[in-house]
């Protein structure tokens, strides 16, 4: 099964600014941007609430990377970058197009702000609402314990 994006060229930083103007137009402001070799965050606020991506990216360590899929034979330094930056790429390329589908399913009233972006909503203690009920839902799930849905 293919990938989205797997052989794209748009590069990472034109992802990033095709995010920005897609969040732009959809009303968002306040923008924000980190990264790292290992992770990449994209915040902003819209709606009145302030909104965290979090991208993990490649590890360039990975045998992915590092050898050929057919042979396995152990690829240059320069062939192994190169495909760890299409990866890359098409981790961002993926990230545009999730945002933008929410964004558009907000517009036409498929679904509400709060829903779609829900997981990725910034709680004043600097957790993602998503961070913070996920060990939750793991127990509630497995009968440890229920789930405190009011505090």
């Amino acid at each position: 099964m293919s990938r989205y994006a797997e052989n794209t060229t748009v590069g990472s930083d034109r992802s990033r600014s095709e995010i920005e103007a897609t969040l732009r137009r959809y009303g968002a402001d306040q923008f924000a941007y980190m990264t790292s070799r290992t992770e990449a965050r994209i915040g902003f606020v819209a709606h009145g609430r302030q909104v965290q991506f979090r991208l993990q990216m490649p590890d360039p360590a990975d045998r992915a990377f590092t050898h050929t899929p057919e042979r396995k034979t152990r690829r240059s330094p320069q062939q192994a970058e190169a495909a760890w930056e299409q990866a890359t790429r098409q981790r961002w390329r993926a990230l545009a197009l999730v945002i933008k589908a929410k964004l558009e399913a907000v517009e036409a009233g498929i679904t509400v702000f709060e829903d779609e972006f829900l997981a990725h909503i910034m709680l004043p203690g600097g957790r993602s609402v998503g961070e913070t009920i996920r060990d939750q839902l793991d127990d509630a799930y497995t009968g440890t314990r229920l789930l405190e849905l009011m505090p």
